[in-house]
């Protein structure tokens, strides 16, 4: 029987992106908990590359277009994404976001989460992590088939400025399935009614990218040519699903 046809991808394909997704969720929950007073990026990346392995999916980082010098961006407290990992020890506080892309059985999945290393997030800390995920949980609320992007943008937005946390506008969600990186953009800020036009069976990346300062980055703060800072200095926060559109709603792809 030839497989099922939903969206752009066969139910074979949906199927292993929910299988990724799984998996995902599980490496990232297990390098949050590996990432302890002392240990480094280096070290944390070289246990994100034992889990891979364990695990039986590969990085998507490694492809030529890529070429990024880990598996696993390890972003920490100014730096909100694509912190390459170094052997700068992690200090009590550091807020430390892990954002991966694997692929299984020929499928992508992408999902970030920060934590806070050695200590409970409390203050404003707290503040920053839990209302990015609650700006999160709200873009994917607005999801299901007939929903523009914009609508997406528009809640995130909304959230974030209730919150009072600076939105990090130059960089975006995106499409996710074959590639990497596919169609539609998602940012996280918009008007609703505008943008492209979600259908059943897309894949898309949600990822509010905040501060607790202003939104604004520097793309070449650092010698590496991966780490993008906060303009301000100001300490930031990094959450990310991969959500499968369905008729009536929204299915997130990477939870355990």
């Amino acid at each position: 029987m030839p497989d099922l046809i939903t969206g752009n991808k066969t139910e074979a394909q949906i199927n292993a992106m929910r299988k990724g997704g799984k998996i995902l969720a599980r490496i990232l929950r297990e390098l949050c908990e590996a990432a302890k007073i002392g240990s480094t990026g280096i070290e944390i990346d070289e246990y994100a590359r034992k889990k891979l392995k364990e695990y039986g999916v590969k990085t998507a980082y490694d492809a030529p277009e890529v070429n990024f010098p880990g598996v696993v961006c390890i972003s920490v407290n100014d730096c909100v994404v694509h912190g390459a990992p170094n052997s700068i020890p992690f200090e009590a506080g550091d807020v430390v976001a892990f954002d991966m892309v694997i692929i299984c059985d020929g499928m992508m999945v992408d999902s970030a989460v920060t934590t806070v290393v050695g200590e409970e997030p409390k203050g404003a800390v707290k503040h920053l992590l839990n209302d990015t995920k609650k700006a999160l949980s709200e873009g994917i609320s607005t999801v299901k088939a007939g929903v523009r992007v914009g609508d997406i943008g528009e809640a995130v937005e909304r959230s974030l400025k209730k919150s009072k946390l600076g939105n990090v506008r130059d960089l975006v969600g995106h499409g996710i399935g074959k590639k990497m990186h596919m169609p539609p953009e998602v940012p996280n800020f918009g008007k609703k009614g505008k943008g492209p036009v979600l259908q059943a069976g897309d894949t898309i990346c949600i990822e509010p990218m905040t501060s607790l300062g202003k939104g604004d980055v520097i793309f070449d703060g650092t010698s590496n040519g991966w780490d993008v800072l906060m303009r301000d200095g100001s300490l930031s926060a990094h959450f990310e699903h991969t959500v499968l559109v369905t008729e009536d709603g929204a299915e997130i792809l990477t939870i355990e």
